[in-house]
């Protein structure tokens, strides 16, 4: 199916999405021109490559991404360190759960691609079930393991042929991402398909 995304504040940037790839990228006039048939996604904000998280190891690994039913014992933000290792021990079955729930995270956040080596099979599943891209490190990391890791790495534009792995985000530009951060998510898109929409 094919389906054309555009975002309010980039027209001239809108993509052509054929399954799981990118047909083309350009201004949203000329593709509809070109294929009138496709389905249209507008969207608000700026469509963007998606970020890269350099941080999988220690989002998906190193912290427990609770339960919004574990509220009232755990609260609702990742738990860090040792007391994460305490909640795996207690029950490893969590393990893969918490990996689910932090990598739900990170789609809400236009993640599209982390670095790190993932060791644990929970993480590793639930990586390649969505289809994040997993890409190298980079050399210095100068934050902290965050959903909103600074500085931002966004991914190479997109190409024709290449993968439809794209996010969008409510801002007016990219000097706004970078102030406003990720979780102006609206959308994120992996493999042709939408595994984020903000609601």
């Amino acid at each position: 199916m094919l389906t054309i995304h555009v975002a309010e504040a980039t027209p001239e940037t809108a993509v052509l999405v054929d399954g799981a790839h990118v047909a083309a990228v350009g201004p949203y006039e000329d593709l509809v021109a070109v294929r009138p048939e496709a389905r249209v996604r507008r969207w608000p904000g700026i469509l963007t490559p998606g970020l890269l998280n350099p941080y999988g190891p220690e989002l998906l690994e190193g912290m427990y991404h609770p339960d919004p039913r574990e509220a009232e014992g755990f609260g609702t933000e990742p738990i860090p360190g040792e007391r994460a290792q305490r909640i795996f021990r207690a029950d490893p079955a969590r393990r893969a759960a918490s990996a689910r729930r932090g990598v739900q995270r990170l789609l809400a956040h236009g993640t599209v691609a982390v670095a790190g080596e993932l060791r644990g099979r929970a993480a590793v599943d639930a990586v390649r079930r969505v289809g994040l891209a997993v890409g190298r490190r980079p050399d210095k990391l100068s934050g902290v393991p965050s959903l909103a890791p600074a500085p931002l790495v966004l991914l190479p534009g997109l190409m024709p042929g290449g993968p439809a792995r794209f996010a969008v985000f409510d801002v007016p530009d990219r000097a706004a991402l970078v102030r406003l951060g990720p979780s102006t998510c609206v959308a994120t898109v992996i493999g042709g398909k939408l595994v984020y929409r903000a609601g």
